[in-house]
């Protein structure tokens, strides 16, 4: 469970070690033909064994044994409850160990997986337990179809392999060849320090929240924060703010710009755009700055028109192209979003400031546009200011979110608190 460190110069390049994670009692011939791939190119498979049913048909790096007791769990326990899901979570987080620890010890540079859904579900957990950059190849059917649950907020490469992974043909050849010539070559990049994950002298993280109708704003406050920190932009479409709270829990991000917070919109409405219940909850949760705005929060997203659900009918909408529709927030919506927006700002931990802008909160609600409802932004402003605790920092701006002053102000208040916790 501790191969060695560091990769192994021969002659011109580096030896590599790649994580290979399977079931191998069920997957063994795969694996072993993965094994021999990434050995003809020179490098080193450290085989990691997450099968319960039957015996291994290939000797592992790390046990299946091993997986299990990082988890106060037994392979016989596992087998003898026959509970198929229960064994996969506690395999699932068992990897998820084993691998960060030995990431963490520089002992692999790639990880690498093949399979079905349960393959899919353990990689996903693996992912989610290890830095941004570091490599991470998942060749399975299911990335034919809704990659969400595995992917999430991760940056998990997902490959199709056609046909289900049940043998050796002329379709899993080539595609498990490519698939380890895909993590060997994203390793080399990782092992030759290129990540940014690792550097030492990186400046502060400041994440943004952004949307089409908010790209303006957006914009101008990460060339703003450029000469003070590293901003990240995270498209306000559900996975995007899913990525964004899962980067500030892992302690990635010193500061958010969180000026688009459409996506509690669509988390009360029923859009399609949600990022979950907990949107605009991590931030606040860690004690990191906040500057929040706004933004987006009179839409509603969903589908191609004809997917609109009937009972919405008699809204007003507004193609925004032909395969996204937007539903107008009414003055009780507004309300409600500015209730929820101040009841998430008042649970912060950390400082926290709001910045709202009275004359349109997208592209499309200022006057003469579509979305202009200037009794829908006053109930939101309204319901907001009438329910923050005292301490928020509170400014208004008597024009739009795309206004230059909006961005100049938040970008200000970032600083400021950035400053103060000597990021800067």
């Amino acid at each position: 469970m501790s191969p060695e460190n560091e990769p192994v110069e021969t002659g011109e390049s580096a030896t590599m070690r790649i994580a290979l994670i399977g079931a191998l009692d069920t997957k063994g011939e795969e694996y072993a033909f993965l094994k021999d791939e990434i050995e003809e190119l020179g490098h080193i498979a450290v085989l990691i064994d997450v099968g319960v049913l039957g015996d291994p048909t290939l000797a592992a790096d790390v046990s299946r044994e091993a997986v299990a007791e990082s988890q106060g769990a037994s392979i016989e326990h596992l087998q003898q409850a026959g509970e198929r899901g229960a064994g996969m979570r506690v395999m699932a987080g068992g990897a998820a160990e084993v691998v960060a620890d030995l990431v963490g010890k520089g002992a692999v540079g790639g990880v690498l997986a093949v399979g079905g859904s349960n393959a899919a579900y353990i990689m996903a957990r693996v992912s989610e337990a290890l830095p941004v950059g570091l490599p991470k190849v998942l060749v399975s059917t299911m990335a034919s179809g809704d990659t969400r649950p595995y992917v999430g907020s991760t940056d998990l490469t997902m490959m199709n392999s056609i046909v289900d992974i049940n043998g050796l043909n002329r379709i899993t050849r080539p595609v498990l060849r490519n698939a380890v010539g895909a993590v060997v070559g994203m390793a080399s990049e990782w092992f030759g320090g290129a990540s940014d994950a690792r550097s030492a002298d990186e400046a502060p993280v400041v994440a943004i929240s952004m949307f089409g109708v908010t790209t303006a704003c957006a914009s101008q406050l990460a060339q703003h924060l450029q000469a003070h920190a590293d901003p990240l932009s995270f498209h306000a479409n559900g996975a995007g703010g899913r990525a964004l709270e899962a980067l500030v829990r892992r302690g990635q991000v010193q500061a958010v710009a969180d000026m688009t917070t459409t996506e509690l919109a669509d988390e009360l409405f029923g859009g399609v755009c949600s990022a979950g219940p907990d949107r605009l909850t991590a931030a606040g949760a860690a004690g990191v700055p906040q500057v929040v705005s706004l933004g987006a929060l009179d839409m509603v997203n969903f589908g191609a028109r004809a997917s609109v659900p009937a009972h919405l009918e008699g809204r007003l909408f507004y193609e925004h192209n032909p395969d996204v529709t937007l539903m107008r927030t009414n003055e009780e919506e507004c309300a409600q979003l500015g209730a929820l927006l101040a009841r998430r700002l008042n649970d912060a931990e950390g400082p926290c400031a709001v910045v709202i802008p009275t004359r349109g909160v997208s592209m499309i609600s200022v006057a003469g546009a579509p979305f202009h409802h200037p009794a829908a932004d006053a109930a939101l402003i309204e319901s907001l200011r009438a329910d923050l605790n005292p301490d928020v920092h509170v400014t208004t701006h008597d024009t739009d979110i795309n206004d230059p002053i909006v961005a100049d102000t938040i970008s200000t208040l970032v600083v400021d608190h950035l400053k103060k916790g000597h990021h800067v």
